[in-house]
């Protein structure tokens, strides 16, 4: 591994130094049966430089793999475990027997509560049990004094947006709304984040003729795409689609939408997929996360929230050989399975990419 380790120091040029609010994670996907062990995957993180990992399940094994090394981990609860922790008894116990154990050693930092419910194949059985399963999580925290270090939210997908361009003119679903208002408004009581796994690469590859790959790739060099109603001018999708989520809060619910901060829980471009899957090669998922990890490393937030740094988690770590769907699914990953990289990264995270949390979701 010492030889894998240099080899990641030849592919990563040296970057600028940022300001210390670079706050990039990565996606620790685990949907393989070729996978290497959580140690090695450790060391693939400390050669990235990356302090934050965004789990999918509350594996025992894994979160004591991760104690006493300062990584901050977002772990998820999953889908299948909603209706059990949608009661207090059964979010309690959760909370005691997972959670519990695991800090202070483990550090972390947010738990979703689910992935993309309101949007995937199970929404119409999952979606009533999604605002209960938070605030019994959150409550259970609560008991325990475990509040103020571990924050409760869940991650959704972009489609939960009837429409997101341009940004100032995006809102939420309609039959969306009664659920995701009082989701809200449990954020804005609790300080917790709304997450959003947020891809170009599918707006990219649905209408190549219509979408600049250089605006979906995020290239500095773009001369960036004006909002006509708000007059901002956005110089990559990314931040276009985080602010269309910012914007969608606030029509659906203004008071929230002052204090609740939006993060990217997935971004990611993959190296390879089918013969219809436009734009899916090595060279352009290498542009797109290496600019990522600029866009971060700047410490800059969005055109509409300026002053905030922009927090990102990119998908994934590994190529998952597991997972259904495309080819594509199978290959976001910067690293193959035996801990080579995918492709070189044109980007290296400065230094002070390391954790500085300071409570409940400072992942």
């Amino acid at each position: 591994m010492p030889l894998l380790l240099l080899l990641l120091a030849l592919l990563l040029p040296a970057a600028a130094e940022a300001t210390p609010s670079a706050l990039l994670g990565i996606n620790y996907g685990r949907v393989g049966n070729n996978l290497p062990p959580t140690t090695s995957a450790l060391q693939l993180l400390a050669g990235l430089g990356v302090g934050r990992v965004r789990l999918y399940d509350t594996d025992p094994a894994t979160l004591r793999s991760f104690a006493n090394t300062g990584v901050e981990l977002v772990i998820g609860v999953p889908d299948e475990c909603l209706a059990a922790v949608s009661i207090p008894s059964g979010a309690s116990s959760w909370v005691r027997s997972v959670i519990q154990p695991a800090l202070p050693a483990t550090k972390i930092a947010v738990l979703t509560v689910g992935n993309e419910v309101l949007t995937g194949a199970n929404s119409s059985a999952l979606s009533p049990s999604l605002l209960p399963a938070m605030q019994c999580i959150h409550d259970a925290l609560v008991q325990l004094g475990l509040d103020k270090q571990v924050a409760v939210t869940t991650a959704h997908n972009l489609g939960v947006l009837a429409t997101s361009y341009p940004p100032s003119s995006a809102y939420f679903r309609k039959d969306l709304v009664p659920v995701l208002c009082p989701i809200l408004d449990f954020h804005a009581r609790t300080g917790s984040p709304f997450l959003v796994n947020a891809y170009p690469y599918f707006a990219y590859a649905e209408d190549p003729a219509g979408v600049e790959l250089e605006y979906a790739l995020l290239e500095p060099g773009h001369g960036g795409v004006p909002d006509p109603s708000s007059g901002l001018r956005y110089p990559n999708m990314l931040v276009a689609q985080v602010d269309a989520v910012y914007h969608a809060i606030a029509a659906a619910n203004r008071a929230a939408a002052r204090t609740v901060e939006v993060r990217v829980s997935e971004t990611g471009w993959p190296s390879a997929g089918d013969g219809n899957e436009t734009g899916a090669t090595p060279r352009n998922a290498a542009r797109y996360n290496g600019n990522v990890m600029r866009l971060v490393g700047e410490g800059k937030g969005t055109p509409l929230r300026p002053d905030g740094a922009l927090r990102v988690y990119m998908f994934a770590l590994f190529n998952e050989n597991m997972k259904p769907g495309p080819s594509s699914e199978r290959n976001y990953g910067l690293f193959k399975p035996d801990g080579t990289p995918v492709y070189e990264l044109a980007y290296r995270l400065p230094k002070d990419n390391a954790t500085t949390s300071s409570g409940a979701g400072g992942t």
